[in-house]
This record gives structure tokens, sequence and C-alpha cells, in this order.
């Protein structure tokens, strides 16, 4: 089955870790359960049914505590989670940390014990592997968990309760190229779909020019404009940059109605998009403008691209872009023209040469 509005409310299909599809139901304030059976089948409704009787959590379910065997691997969690390292994260790092954590520590091995209850000693890279090798089709999705063990896994070394890190044993996967760059022409192509005046212009502006991340897009106010600078508080590496306005971007928020609204890209209701509902609406003025395959965060990539093709060295690049490694915009800039690249810093030699003084009478060398 693969249309999901033939599904029940709140059901949607899964995919489990051996690969086969599963049916969840998952509402908010209600325990998450697998409905058994097939679509349409008498068991599927009964399993369904079932559900719904038992209804929300109870107040006492959802205030329970579980017991957390020492030296767990959920033990590992909540002593890692109370470190001052923990704490010093910033608030976004550790709500996707806790997410992705949380999920792992919930998972069912095949004899039905949840993850999080294995000893943090009996963590090995064989195990490690299998799950690892079980998320091929999500490489990203594999490489953050492989990370955030990695932290954690460190944790069990630094308490004393094993001498080795099993999880700095496995191999990550390629990153390949990760979220679309932009072109140029990509870009003019949305210009030419959303004018000047419309929402969808000015988030793609503010996204261009400040090179910000989706949760910082939605978050740039008006009084983050200074002295025709924008100001951005970066949420990951808690990086601030200040960035020159482009025309462009100038030109868009000077279309917008006047209107005393605190926040620049907002909702036709005047309120602030929360991070996931901009990248939705992002997609669809995107499919908008026949352009599938952009998404939000390819602007920043777009911009590392134009700032290396415009001669800027990485450490003028990272004051824009807001990282903190150069490895990383590195990476974020290397859909850069390259004979463009190329062309230019041989000019630049060829000009250098042309005005270094011979050692033989004073003219310059050519």
């Amino acid at each position: 089955m693969t249309k999901t509005d033939k599904l029940p409310d709140n059901v949607r299909p899964v995919r489990d870790r051996h690969g086969r599809i599963r049916y969840r139901f998952r509402r908010q304030g209600w325990p998450s359960k697998y409905v058994q059976g097939e679509p349409g089948t008498a068991e599927f409704h009964r399993s369904y049914a079932g559900i719904i009787e038992q209804g929300p959590a109870t107040k006492k379910s959802a205030e329970s505590t579980r017991i957390t065997k020492p030296r767990s691997l959920d033990d590992l969690w909540r002593r890692h989670k109370a470190t001052p390292r923990w704490k010093k994260k910033a608030a976004r790092t550790q709500l996707v940390y806790s997410q992705v954590l949380d999920r792992f520590m919930d998972r069912i091995d095949r004899k039905g014990r949840r993850y999080g209850e294995r000893p943090a000693t009996a963590v090995s890279v064989a195990w490690l592997d299998g799950i690892f090798g079980d998320m091929a089709s999500t490489p990203g999705a594999a490489n953050n968990l492989r990370k955030f063990l990695a932290g954690l896994m460190d944790e069990a070394v630094r308490a004393g309760w094993r001498a080795d890190n099993p999880v700095r044993f496995t191999q990550k996967y390629d990153s390949g190229k990760g979220f679309h760059d932009w072109t140029d022409a990509e870009i003019e192509k949305f210009r030419d779909k959303h004018a000047l005046g419309t929402m969808a212009r000015l988030t793609l502006e503010l996204a261009l020019n400040t090179a910000a991340r989706r949760c910082n897009v939605n978050k740039i106010e008006r009084d983050h404009i200074v002295d025709g600078r924008i100001i951005v508080a970066h949420a990951k590496g808690n990086n601030v940059t200040s960035v020159p306005m482009l025309l462009t971007t100038r030109a868009a928020i000077e279309a917008l109605p006047a209107a005393p609204i605190r926040f620049l890209v907002t909702t036709q209701f005047g309120k602030p998009f929360s991070d996931a509902g901009l990248g939705n609406r992002m997609r669809k003025w995107c499919d908008a403008a026949d352009l599938p395959h952009c998404s939000l965060h390819g602007l920043r990539k777009a911009m590392s691209r134009q700032l290396a093709e415009a001669g800027a060295t990485d450490a003028e690049g990272m004051a824009v872009t807001g990282h903190r490694k150069a490895s990383t915009f590195a990476y974020y800039r290397q859909n850069a023209n390259q004979p463009a690249l190329a062309d230019r810093a041989l000019s630049n030699l060829e000009a250098r040469r042309l005005v270094q003084p011979s050692k033989n009478g004073g003219k310059p060398s050519v």
C-alpha cells in the first residue's frame, strides 16, 4: 500500500530496521503503537479499534518513570545530560541530539528488549555495524546517529565503565554532496516566478544574503538590521555574523507593505514561521517555480560558492556564513567554478610578476 490517505487517522507507514513496512499509530498525548496486520484486513481494523478504545496516555503513565538499570545505555544517557559538556550545548543542539538518542534508546531488539537497557559494556563494534548497516538507505541519518553515539560512549570511557569507545571503530558513510547547491540560473528562475513584494522573494533574498539556516532566517527581526547590516545569531556554534545588506535584499524588504511587524519572514497572519513550517513553505515555493530539487539550505551553499567565485578567502567567507571550521566552509563552496578560480588565480600571479623588480636592471620581470 502506498497511498497514506487510505489509512486511518494518525496511522502512517514506516520502515523498520529489517526493511519491512509496518503501520504506526502516532498522536500527541497517546501511546505510540504499531497497528497489527495489513490495511483493509479484519486484524488491522481490530488492532486499530483497540488502540482507539485504550485512549490517550493517562496522567499516571505520563508521569511514571522507567527503572534505569545501572551502567546501562539509559543510565549513560542520563549521566551525560547532567555534565557541563551537555549544558554548554546550544538549546537547538540539545533538542536534535535528544530526538535522535531518545528514539535510539526506545528501539526494540530481536529479543524484545529496549536498546537503552543494554549494558554500556555490551555495546560492541559488531552490534553497531549491524545497526548502521540497516541504515544504508539513509546515510545522513546513520552518520548523525554515529556522531551522537560516539559522544555518548566517550562518557562511558570518562566514567571508567569501559576502556574503549567502540563507535570510533565503525565507519561512517560517504557524506555525498548533501543539499543541492542552487545555480545562479536557478536563483534567477525563482526570482522570475516570485516577484518583489512576495514573502517567497523576501525569504530567498534574506537566506541568500545572510547564508543563514532556516532556523535563523525565520527569526530575523527588523531590529536586526543596523546601519545597513544584518545581524544573525547562528543556531549552530553560537556564532554571530554581521553582513552588509545587498541591494536585492533591500528591494525585497521595501517592496513589502509597511507594517509594524517584528519579524521579517512571516505567515499570512503576521506570525513568524516555525523552523519546519518555513522549510515546508519554501518547498511549495520551489515547486511552484519548477525547482523541485532546490531547498532553503541549498541557498547557504549557493552563497558559499558565490563568495569563493568572487575571490573571497575562506576566512572572509566564514565571516558571512558563520562557519567555525574552514573544512566545513570548504565543503559548502566545493561547487565553485574551478576554471574561473584558476583563471583569476593565475591572472593575479601574472600581475604580481609584472610588478616584481628584476635582479639585473630594475626593469619589471615578464
